[in-house]
C-alpha cells in the first residue's frame, strides 16, 4: 500500500493501516473484511440497510461485461489515465470492479469506492492491488487533495467532493452514454426514445471544473440472448419498460446493437484565495 490517502468518514482525519484494521488518530477503527475491502459508509449516512445496486443487477454486469463487448471503453479510459500521468486515482461507483482493475495496472494507487457492498466484495476478490472501499459520494473517503484524477463511471459526480480530494490541476474523468448509446435496445423497450444529453454534465460542472477533452467511443456488438439479458438487467431502462416490452426483447435469439460513450475530462478550476 502506497501513501495513506484514506479519510475517517466520522471526524474526517487520516487513516492508518495496522494489520487488518485502518484507524484514525481519533480512535475511530475500520476493519478490513475477509474478502479484503474497508467498509467506510457509516450509519448516519445510511438510507436503506442494502443501498445501491441489486444482486441481481451486479450479476447481470459482472457477467456481460466478462463478454468484453465494453472493453473499447476500458482501453480509452487506461489510455488517458497514462496520457494524463496519473499517479493516484479514485474510481467513484466502482461497482465490480471491472474498469478500476484495468486502471489500476497504470497508476501507483488505486482507490475503488461504491456504495453497493455486494459489488465491492466481488471487487475485492477481482484485485487485491486496489483499495476497496464501501463508502458514498456525499463523503469521498480519502484525504483532501490527495488524488490526482477522479473517474465516474455511469456513476454519480458529487462534484464539491470531488473538487475536495483533487490535487491542484487534478482531473476528473467522467463517462456517460452519448446520445445513440444502446439505440436499437432502447427502441424495443420504449414507444417513444429520448436521446441521451451528455453535455448536461458539462454545463452542471463548470463552476469548479473545466472542459480539456472529450471523445465519444462507438462499440458495435451483436448479442446473443442470455448477452441480451444481462445487458437489459444491468441498465436502468428494464424497470422503466414496460414488463410486456421487456419480454419480448429477451426472446430475441440475437441484437445487432452499438454502445456508444461519451468520454470527458475536466480539470480542477483553482478557485484563488478570496
Amino acid at each position: 500500500m502506497a501513501k495513506q490517502v484514506l479519510m475517517c468518514p466520522v471526524c474526517r482525519q487520516s487513516l492508518n493501516l495496522t494489520e487488518r484494521t485502518w484507524r484514525c488518530e481519533q480512535g475511530h477503527s475500520y476493519d478490513v473484511a475477509k474478502q479484503g475491502y474497508v467498509n467506510l459508509h457509516v450509519v448516519q449516512h445510511k438510507h436503506s440497510k442494502n443501498p445501491g445496486d441489486t444482486p441481481e443487477s451486479v450479476d447481470a454486469r459482472r457477467a456481460f461485461l466478462q463478454g468484453g463487448y465494453y472493453q473499447p471503453l476500458q482501453q480509452a479510459v487506461v489510455a488517458l489515465l497514462k496520457q494524463l500521468d496519473v499517479k493516484a486515482i479514485l474510481d467513484i461507483g466502482c461497482g465490480e470492479g471491472y474498469y478500476t482493475s484495468a486502471m489500476q495496472q497504470v497508476v501507483e494507487q488505486c482507490v475503488g469506492v461504491d456504495i453497493a457492498k455486494n459489488a465491492v466484495q466481488r471487487a475485492a476478490k477481482l484485485n487485491t492491488e486496489v483499495t476497496w472501499v464501501v463508502g458514498t459520494g456525499a463523503t469521498l473517503p480519502v484525504l483532501d487533495r490527495s488524488m490526482d484524477a477522479c473517474t465516474s463511471l455511469f456513476s454519480p459526480i458529487p462534484q464539491a467532493e470531488i473538487a475536495r480530494v483533487l490535487k491542484d490541476e487534478g482531473h476528473l474523468i467522467v463517462v456517460t452514454p452519448a446520445s445513440e448509446h444502446l439505440y436499437a435496445m432502447r427502441e424495443a423497450l420504449f414507444e417513444q426514445v429520448n436521446p441521451h444529453t451528455p453535455e448536461k454534465f458539462v454545463e452542471q460542472l463548470q463552476d469548479l471544473f473545466e472542459l480539456k477533452q472529450e471523445q465519444i467511443i462507438d462499440a458495435p456488438f451483436v448479442l446473443d440472448q442470455q448477452a441480451l439479458k444481462n445487458l437489459i438487467a444491468m441498465t436502468p431502462y428494464a424497470y422503466k419498460a414496460s414488463p410486456e416490452r421487456r419480454s419480448q426483447l429477451e426472446q430475441q435469439s440475437q441484437l445487432e446493437i452499438t454502445a456508444s460513450f461519451q468520454i470527458y475530462v475536466f480539470q480542477k478550476r483553482n478557485k484563488k484565495a478570496i
